[in-house]
């Protein structure tokens, strides 16, 4: 097989102690982290990003898949916000063309009024996104929606309203933008955690510990940016003890079910629900993806929980929409993610009072900090941070290039069936199936994910735990935590095998990930 781009730990690592001092190290390897190193490494700068655990192992894998302008913040008369998510939604189909792709929306509707306010408004929607359109909304009558959504409870049903948006594998997506920053000449290292900032009147640099090793490393920089999402006032708080609460984390959960509760290819989006949130069944990979909640937490978690509040509230909406209610035992896998809200002034507030935009600040000390947003708009979330730094004359100025750049993996004809997601490396995969035929096996016998793909993902993907295998670069854990305990022992062996690890560690990874995916089963928590 051909040789690969060299993205493992190894070679990262050898890249940090090779290099004295960076133009920028950006701590945290979520959707925003990750495009300021893509924008970064593609501007020519030599930067370096440090993640305490693995890529997108917090919110950025817990999504609820969409690539979208925010239907709700539309109907909150938050136009600019929508306005400007539409056209970063069609530059990421653009530029992820395997990961990204164009997804039905309807709405079922009770009335002939809530079919005319719902068509208005999203008419509008697609207007706002000009020339990166996914396609105009329209009436569907009855006798269309129950075949376009098998499974919709249809009694009083009048009719629905379909409208188009993004879908995508969130994971995935990081994973493909850690190696494009990589390919650009940027250093990134999981389990590298920040300790403490260097510098006591402006920030030089900082200290991180190698998680893996224990060794500490000082690393200096022209500048550093906090993009660590929920975990951002930690950093501040390095800088300042006495700093005040940036971001307020607001927890989301989602429930797995079966592709039998919502078949067909589209998705079920619900406007309003009992308390005024909007919920959504997706299709994807295979399952129905329901969610997502919206609740305000005190405390951050790098593994947050499903409040049991959280799974009931879902399950007890879906019953009134559904013909056959799931019940609490048919949830393949429940997970939870936590979104950096912006902190309100006063206490008390709902999260829909809390600003869902990005917030860029530059403190006296030099230290670049970002939060907000969400997945569609990492994109010019990163081009807004670098060209801050660069507008105060800390780097010397590059234009930006990932309006154009397409990320590690695009294509316009991915391969068909679950490789897909893999665009360009799918082929590559197969290559690998071929050279050692072993490898063709499936993990479990009622998913598609073959060992092949695990060996792929320790090799070039720099996969270092089960964890890292079968919850973000093969998605089983978030689909099915029966499946991926089941899977667990061959993944430990495969990448003992790889790594050269002995016995100790495949035992103690076995513990951990069952503690794990224990958390992920309804019944179990």
């Amino acid at each position: 097989m051909e040789q690969q781009n060299c993205f493992n730990r190894a070679s990262q690592l050898d890249r940090l102690i090779r290099t004295p001092e960076w133009d920028m190290i950006v701590i945290g390897g979520g959707a925003t982290g990750l495009g300021i190193a893509v924008d970064a490494a593609s501007r020519g700068y030599k930067v370096l990003l440090l993640e305490q655990s693995d890529f997108a192992k917090g919110t950025s894998s817990r999504s609820t898949k969409l690539v979208h302008g925010g239907v709700r913040y539309l109907a909150q008369g938050q136009i600019k916000l929508v306005y400007g998510a539409l056209h970063e939604r069609g530059i990421l189909l653009r530029n992820a063309a395997h990961l990204v792709k164009k997804q039905a929306f309807i709405i079922p509707c009770y009335s002939w009024w809530e079919q005319l306010k719902y068509l208005t408004g999203l008419t509008l929607y697609d207007i706002l996104s000009g020339r990166f359109s996914f396609g105009k909304a329209a009436y569907v009558k009855r006798k269309e929606m129950i075949n376009l959504l098998p499974g919709l409870n249809a009694q009083r049903l009048r009719g629905g309203v379909r409208y188009y948006d993004g879908q995508f594998d969130d994971a995935r997506l990081a994973i493909n933008l850690a190696m494009t920053a990589a390919e650009e000449g940027g250093t990134l290292l999981n389990y590298f955690k920040v300790v403490r900032l260097i510098g006591k009147e402006r920030v030089k640099g900082v200290v991180a510990k190698d998680m893996e090793s224990g060794k500490e490393y000082t690393l200096r920089s022209r500048v550093v940016v906090n993009a660590t999402g929920v975990f951002v006032d930690d950093i501040l708080k390095m800088e300042d003890e006495h700093a005040r609460p940036m971001v307020r984390p607001s927890q989301g959960v989602h429930l797995m079910l079966k592709r039998s509760f919502l078949d067909g290819g589209s998705a079920l989006m619900i406007p309003k629900t009992s308390d005024g949130r909007v919920l959504f069944a997706v299709p994807w990979h295979g399952h129905v993806l329901v969610g997502t909640t919206d609740t305000l937490m005190e405390k951050h978690l790098l593994e947050p929980r499903a409040l049991e509040a959280e799974i009931g509230f879902i399950l007890g909406t879906m019953k009134e929409y559904l013909s056959v209610p799931p019940e609490r035992g048919d949830v393949l896998s429940v997970f939870a993610g936590l979104r950096p809200l912006a902190a309100p002034k006063e206490d008390g507030h709902a999260t829909k009072e809390i600003s869902r935009d990005h917030k860029l600040l530059v403190s006296p000390s030099g230290l670049v900090t970002i939060t907000g947003g969400k997945w569609t708009t990492y994109r010019k979330m990163a081009e807004e941070t670098l060209d801050t730094v660069i507008e105060a004359g800390v780097l010397e100025p590059a234009s930006c290039r990932t309006k154009e750049l397409r990320i590690h993996g695009c294509c316009d004809h991915p391969m068909e069936e679950h490789l897909a997601v893999y665009g360009t490396d799918g082929g590559k995969i197969r290559e690998l199936m071929e050279e050692e035929p072993l490898l063709v096996r499936r993990l479990v016998e009622w998913l598609p994910y073959t060992e092949a793909e695990a060996v792929w993902a320790v090799r070039y993907e720099m996969a270092r735990t089960i964890e890292d295998v079968l919850a973000r670069r093969l998605r089983v854990l978030f689909l099915d935590a029966q499946a991926a305990l089941a899977a667990a022992p061959r993944v430990a062996a495969l990448i003992a095998e790889e790594l050269g690890y002995g016995e100790d560690w495949k035992r103690n990874q076995l513990i951990a990930f069952n503690k794990l995916a224990n958390g992920y089963l309804p019944g179990r928590l």
